[in-house]
């Protein structure tokens, strides 16, 4: 025996099981293009980028701890370090160390970066709403919460 099997027997799949399995897995594959799709056509952003944006927007004086924003957007550090990167090459983020800790980096929304996700959150808002919520009704919404609360993964390395 492995040392990953349990000492129980392998369970297959019920139908029930199979049917909960199949659908988050389409869930998880399909929809982040269903969402990135518009973003990238009308604003030439990733979903991961728009996050990123998006979280940074949101924040105290528009900055992050990188740890922080990778675990926000629900990344590892090495790629949100990637995406930073990329956006302070267009000119929308900046990084600087943290005064208050100079061991950590701070990634900074500049103001072109805020004015693009401003352009870009109606977009992703519309796909949203089309392609997730608009089907749901209040209830299958709270499951879905209570549901992605139950199996959320953290990124290992968000530190």
């Amino acid at each position: 025996m492995s040392e990953h099997q349990d000492d129980d027997e392998l369970r297959w799949l019920d139908e029930q099981e199979k049917a909960a399995w199949t659908g988050l897995i389409s869930l998880v594959l399909l929809l982040p293009g269903k969402l990135e799709s518009p973003l990238r056509q009308e604003h030439g952003l990733t979903l991961f980028e728009y996050l990123v944006l998006s979280h940074l927007s949101e924040a105290p004086q528009r900055k992050l701890r990188m740890g922080e924003l990778a675990f926000l957007a629900s990344g590892s550090l090495s790629r949100l370090s990637n995406v930073v990167k990329r956006c302070e090459q267009r000119g929308w983020i900046v990084r600087t160390p943290d005064p208050a800790d100079g061991r950590y980096t701070l990634a900074e929304l500049t103001a072109p970066g805020f004015d693009l996700v401003q352009q870009a959150a109606p977009t992703h808002l519309r796909s949203v709403r089309r392609t997730v919520l608009d089907a749901l009704n209040s209830t299958d919404q709270k499951a879905l919460a209570r549901i992605a609360e139950k199996l959320h993964i953290v990124p290992a390395d968000f530190g």
